[in-house]
């Protein structure tokens, strides 16, 4: 939810400041802007509840925590690379793949009660699912319109 939260206000913010600077919105600029804040908002999570994270992970990958990291890091490069208009269309495409490729991490979580926030398994299980697959959509989606179809 929190992630939503900060897309959405970017995007409101952005809008407002570009259309002060500009005299005219641009709807795709605060897009990318607004994503590119929620990625670096999203990062910092990947630092701040590392175990919790580790937990989504899947047993058989090594190294959990400093793949979280590692996951954090990327997060932030991407964000960067879509306010780079050399580098948005790329860092769009990596973006929506990387989110494809989350996707089954969020559903081991619920599967398994992960609360990353705490470390712990007492989570809101699938229930989470219904809220993080229709927003992983909507990131992709925007993702798609605003980095590389625009």
């Amino acid at each position: 939810m929190k992630p939503l939260i900060v897309l959405l206000l970017s995007f409101v913010i952005s809008l407002i400041v570009i259309k002060i600077i500009k005299k005219e919105y641009d709807l795709a600029l605060s897009a990318i802007i607004a994503m590119s804040i929620m990625l670096v908002f999203t990062a910092i999570g990947h630092f701040v509840f590392t175990k919790g994270m580790s937990m989504m992970i899947p047993k058989f990958i090594p190294f959990k925590e400093n793949f979280v990291y590692l996951i954090g890091i990327f997060e932030i490069l991407l964000a960067i690379g879509l306010l780079i208009p050399k580098l948005k269309i790329i860092s769009g495409w990596t973006l929506i793949i990387f989110l494809l490729l989350m996707l089954p991490a969020n559903i081991l979580a619920s599967m398994n009660n992960v609360n990353y926030q705490k470390g712990t398994l007492d989570g809101s299980g699938m229930m989470y699912l219904w809220f993080r697959i229709p927003l992983q959509i909507l990131f992709i989606v925007w993702t798609y319109i605003s980095a590389i179809r625009i």
